[in-house]
């Protein structure tokens, strides 16, 4: 069934196809929300909430692109919201302090493996991890991300600078 059949079925309120839609989509839905939220619970939450607006707001897909695309989107959206509301998400602005990857640091973080390049993602603070996550996985520029975060696009640069600092302090650790 393409996704524009499926969502016709989803749109007429057959179950089934709300079920091979979230079926379809979840697992990857849920690892993109993963590598926002850090813990198995918040991510589950935000996979919650985000299928609920999908479902909402499914007449709203176009068909312009893959459904994939548009879910991710949401998922994405909701986790960002959920982390600019969260008291503990804290940017550091203060551009400074950052201090540039070392040629050492970045050979290094290429040698990583992806598995154990997510668990580190997945321990850093929350404002290094979000806007590394939209730079690096998501594809998004500092500005876009600024905007995305209301921060601006220095404090953007800023905190990936100090994400990659992150990572290549606990790589030589290890």
């Amino acid at each position: 069934m393409s996704d524009s059949e499926l969502v016709s079925e989803c749109l007429k309120g057959k179950s089934s196809a709300q079920r091979t839609l979230f079926q379809l989509h979840s697992g990857k839905m849920f690892a993109v929300s993963l590598r926002y939220m850090g813990s198995t619970m918040e991510a589950e939450e935000v996979l919650q909430e985000s299928f609920i607006k999908v479902f909402e707001k499914l007449n709203q897909w176009k068909g312009n692109g893959p459904l994939g695309g548009w879910i991710r989107t949401i998922v994405v959206n909701t986790a960002l919201t959920r982390i600019k509301n969260n008291k503990k998400f804290r940017l550091d602005k203060n551009i400074d302090d950052a201090v540039s990857l070392t040629d050492n640091g970045e050979d290094q973080l290429e040698a990583l493996q992806a598995a154990d390049l997510m668990k580190l993602i997945a321990q850093m603070p929350d404002g290094y991890k979000t806007v590394f996550n939209l730079f690096v996985v998501e594809g998004y520029g500092h500005k876009e991300i600024g905007d995305l975060l209301g921060i601006s696009e220095s404090t953007s640069k800023t905190q990936f600078l100090k994400a990659k600092n992150w990572l290549v302090k606990r790589i030589n650790e290890q």
